[in-house]
């Protein structure tokens, strides 16, 4: 149901490796979670690895439940999920694996049809959902001449995403999904004030998501190999070692992390021994953020950048990435490297003299990315009611365009904790900084606009409510030494009306004080939203 499908969202959103951790937690754990893991220990008998398990047949009924405890405790053998190895929170992807019943994702099926429903594993589930989003600006001016014009009604999109998934013999799985958006909105306003990249961007779009084949080519030995989202660190709002997928920065804010990350193509490895999970991934496919595009109301400037060159998939430029990481009582700790290409773009002259003006000449200049390599490590530590987090990376190979022909290095590092002061509440507090470590005077000029010290503070407060069928929000980004660089603010509820359908009301609120805060200081916005899930 949906209402299980967002208590599960948010166990993610508070790190799905604290369940690993729930020794160290007393007091704050369901009896239910108690006496589950003590019957899998007297199954295992508490030292054979879970991932070494044979997974059972068929999972029990509720019927056969009530008549036979032993079936139950059966039914915990499973192989354990990517999450308990240390493996990024994947959404809704191992749910259709599991149920044996068909039932959709979101709750589409009410436990009353239950009973009508075919027993026994079945080969292929297809869920998915239809969306509509709006978007009202409210603080927008009055365009100037051959300008467009924000106000009001920004955005009207509806989107259609369909999963599925598909279950081979218990050890190889496999899921596609795909998602198709129109925004209705520019038809509304008038489709000729728009840029022509206004209208390629955002009025349209259909591309597959997450595709992949997953499975086990020894008990210690998984693969995965397709598109894919996989999630580095411990951070919920700031991006320290998540650096492997791309993110959608079209509309700062209005979204957590987990919903704007870009799959991309690549090829997995896993390979376990006693608590360690070692991880070697070889991405195909080059693909960089979604940034603003010239004409739209979070574009910074007047004028259109220069093109951008992306190196083609596979061959020279695949990228390497090797994570290790260890899941133990009460904290887990993990180890990144990786040589990839920087998401952000840099301008470069073919020249090779700094001028920024020339630029802006059609041809004379380009925008490329960066091969540069990440060193970095996380960490995460539960002591009763609080779950202390703390990241840190080396960016070496950074390039700018008012030093040409230099490379540079940059040190990211962030601390933070989430506390749970009652059930079904999560106070989130985070800091990071990120160094210049041989900053350079002319690399805060214009287009680098680059800072020697980059400060940012994220505070988010989450409650389910009303027996969990509305949660509450409260989001803030905030940037500078004192937080007075500007911000981002979120506010929002979700109420689930049935099941399957849920609907969101809200604000943002932007607060200039950088360049990209400075574009969108007139955008704040209301935001509403319904989903039906199926």
């Amino acid at each position: 149901m949906l209402r299980a499908f967002r208590e599960a969202k948010g166990a993610w959103r508070s790190n799905v490796r604290i369940s690993r951790m729930t020794a160290s937690l007393p007091g704050t754990v369901p009896v239910s979670l108690i006496a589950l893991l003590a019957a899998a220990v007297l199954l295992m008998g508490g030292t054979e690895p879970a991932h070494a398990q044979e997974a059972p047949k068929s999972s029990p009924t509720l019927g056969q439940a009530q008549e036979n405890l032993d079936e139950i405790i059966s039914g915990f053998d499973d192989k354990p999920s990517p999450e308990d190895r240390g493996e990024a929170a994947q959404p809704d992807l191992e749910s259709g694996f599991d149920d044996s019943t068909g039932e959709a994702k979101g709750g589409a099926t009410e436990a009353g049809d239950s009973s009508t429903k075919e027993e026994g594993p079945s080969f292929y589930s297809l869920d998915g959902f239809v969306r509509l989003d709006s978007s009202y600006n409210y603080a927008q001016d009055a365009p100037l001449p051959g300008q467009t014009d924000y106000r009001g009604l920004s955005k009207l999109r509806t989107a259609l995403q369909l999963e599925l998934n598909l279950d081979f013999n218990g050890n190889w799985k496999a899921f596609i999904s795909g998602q198709f958006n129109k925004d209705f909105a520019y038809q509304l306003n008038g489709r000729e004030s728009y840029t022509q990249e206004v209208l390629d961007t955002y009025e349209q779009e259909s591309e597959f998501r997450e595709v992949y084949l997953q499975g086990s080519i020894t008990d210690d030995l998984d693969v995965k190999l397709g598109r894919q989202i996989v999630v580095w660190g411990k951070s919920d709002n700031i991006r320290v070692t998540d650096v492997l997928n791309p993110v959608d920065n079209r509309e700062p804010g209005v979204v957590d992390i987990e919903d704007i990350r870009l799959p991309v193509t690549m090829s997995r490895f896993d390979y376990y021994f006693g608590e360690w999970d070692l991880t070697a991934i070889a991405i195909h496919e080059i693909r960089f953020n979604k940034s603003p595009v010239f004409g739209s109301d979070f574009f910074p400037s007047p004028v259109p950048l220069p093109p951008e060159r992306v190196a083609q998939d596979g061959g020279g430029g695949t990228e390497f990435a090797l994570a290790l990481s260890g899941i133990f009582s009460g904290y887990d700790l993990a180890f990144y490297w990786a040589r990839m290409f920087n998401d952000d773009a840099h301008f470069v002259s073919p020249s090779g003299d700094p001028d920024l003006m020339a630029c802006f000449t059609p041809g004379a200049c380009e925008r490329q990315h960066s091969r540069i390599t990440m060193v970095g490590a996380a960490y995460n530590i539960a002591l009763g009611q609080w779950l202390l987090k703390a990241e840190a990376a080396l960016f070496e190979g950074l390039e700018f365009f008012n030093r040409p022909g230099e490379t540079f290095t940059r040190l990211d590092a962030l601390v933070g904790f989430e506390y749970t002061p009652i059930p079904d509440s999560t106070i989130t507090v985070e800091a990071a900084d990120q160094l210049l470590l041989d900053f350079r005077d002319e690399l805060a000029n214009t287009p680098d606009s680059a800072r020697k010290n980059l400060n940012q503070f994220a505070f988010s407060y989450r409650a389910d409510l009303l027996r969990q069928t509305l949660q509450v929000v409260v989001f803030a980004l905030f940037f500078g030494s004192k937080a007075d660089e500007g911000s981002v603010r979120r506010y929002s509820a979700t109420y689930d009306v049935m099941d399957a359908f849920s609907v969101t009301a809200g604000m943002v609120t932007y607060h200039p004080g950088n360049d990209l805060l400075d574009a969108a200081r007139n955008n704040d916005r209301i935001i509403l939203e319904a989903k039906y899930s199926f």
